[in-house]
C-alpha cells in the first residue's frame, strides 16, 4: 500500500503550525510577567506604531477578524493599557487609543525582542529571509482568497 499524502514532516503547512506553535511557547515566559497574552502583545504593537486609529484599522495591521479583536480589545481596556472611543466624524465607528500606561508599557516590552533573540540561532540575515519569505506567502495566500 502506498500513501497518498505526504510523510507529516514533509508537509509545508505543518512545519509552518510547530514553529508558530515553538515561537509561542517562548514568548510566553517572557510575555507573562508583564499580563499579556501573544495576541494582546500583537494589538499594543500595532498601536505603538500607530495610535488613535479605529478598529477597522486596527484589525487590519493586526489580520485579527474583528471576533478576535474586540476581546483583546476589551481586555488591554480593563488593564488600562488602552481606551475605545467614538469617533468624532462618525460616532458609530470607535477610535483605539493607547493611555498613558498603555505607552509606558513599550519601555517595559522593549525587552523581550533581544530576550527572545538569544533563544534563536539563526543569524540575523536567515531570519531576516525567513521573514520576508513568510510575508510573500501571506501576500500570496491573501491574494488567492480575493480570487474565490
Amino acid at each position: 500500500m502506498t500513501n497518498k499524502t505526504l510523510p507529516l514532516p514533509q508537509q509545508v503547512c505543518f512545519a509552518l503550525y510547530s514553529a508558530n506553535n515553538a515561537m509561542m511557547r517562548l514568548y510566553r515566559p517572557l510575555l507573562q510577567p508583564l499580563d499579556l497574552t501573544y495576541p494582546q502583545y500583537v494589538v499594543l504593537l500595532a498601536l505603538w506604531q500607530q495610535d488613535n486609529i479605529s478598529l477597522g484599522q486596527l484589525g487590519a495591521a493586526t489580520l485579527f477578524d474583528s471576533g478576535s479583536l474586540t476581546p483583546l480589545v476589551r481586555k488591554l481596556e480593563q488593564k488600562g493599557w488602552l481606551q475605545r472611543q467614538a469617533d468624532e466624524k462618525d460616532e458609530r465607528s470607535k477610535k483605539v487609543l493607547l493611555t498613558a500606561a498603555g505607552k509606558a508599557l513599550e519601555d517595559q516590552v522593549a525587552g523581550v525582542m533581544p530576550a527572545l533573540r538569544c533563544q534563536v540561532a539563526l543569524t540575523d540575515e536567515q531570519l531576516l529571509t525567513l521573514r520576508e519569505q513568510a510575508q510573500q506567502l501571506l501576500i500570496q495566500l491573501q491574494q488567492l482568497e480575493t480570487c474565490r
